[in-house]
């Protein structure tokens, strides 16, 4: 069910004071390791002027404390209620990883889960890894690492709610600004710790 309507009172980016220290340094992090100002060719076919392979900064161990650090306390901020968090795999696995890390040392844990591109081709057949962590109606957070058009950011919403899951968020590591955004918000509101504006002089 769509949730457009929620989405106003959520900011395009996550900037708590808190948090500027970590988030400036997992910045840093991110454009040393993962950004490439060159000709690509995206995932979606697009050409682009820029790449950003967030991977290579969440699989640090620095990436991975920092990622977990902000992640957790913009849930915390803009989606209280969520009790698991999880995406499409592979970009979201390890910063559901480091989410579910730093929210059990925090006191306040949330469980992780995993959504396959495509479904088990045994035992369950299902989507989902981790359901037996979850029970229906479960509020969560969606998490992304970069998101272009929004596609896997909604497949990733569309599979939770039809494991029964309440998705209250979507959260991404790096919103390109291309067009994504606005598809994600018609199906859930929508945060990114940065945009391309971060990286790349308008």
């Amino acid at each position: 069910m769509p949730r457009a309507a929620m989405s106003n009172d959520i900011p395009p980016t996550f900037a708590a004071e808190k948090m500027a220290g970590p988030r400036m340094q997992l910045l840093e992090l991110l454009t040393e390791k993962s950004f490439q100002e060159r000709p690509v060719v995206l995932s979606s076919g697009r050409k682009s002027n820029f790449y950003i392979d967030c991977k290579q900064t969440s699989l640090t161990a620095e990436g991975h404390f920092l990622i977990g650090q902000i992640f957790c306390a913009a849930i915390e901020k803009h989606a209280p209620t969520a009790e698991a968090i999880g995406g499409l795999t592979l970009g979201a696995d390890p910063l559901a990883s480091a989410t579910a890390t730093t929210s059990y040392i925090g006191g306040r844990p949330l469980q992780a889960f995993l959504i396959r591109k495509e479904a088990k081709g045994h035992g369950t057949e299902e989507y989902l890894e981790g359901m037996s962590n979850l029970r229906s109606g479960m509020p969560v957070v969606i998490l992304e690492d970069v998101v272009t058009t929004g596609a896997s950011t909604i497949k990733a919403i569309e599979r939770a709610r039809a494991a029964g899951l309440d998705v209250v968020l979507a959260l991404a590591l790096v919103d390109r600004d291309e067009g994504g955004r606005e598809k994600v918000e018609e199906h859930a509101p929508l945060l990114s710790l940065f945009t391309r504006h971060d990286f790349m002089a308008p």
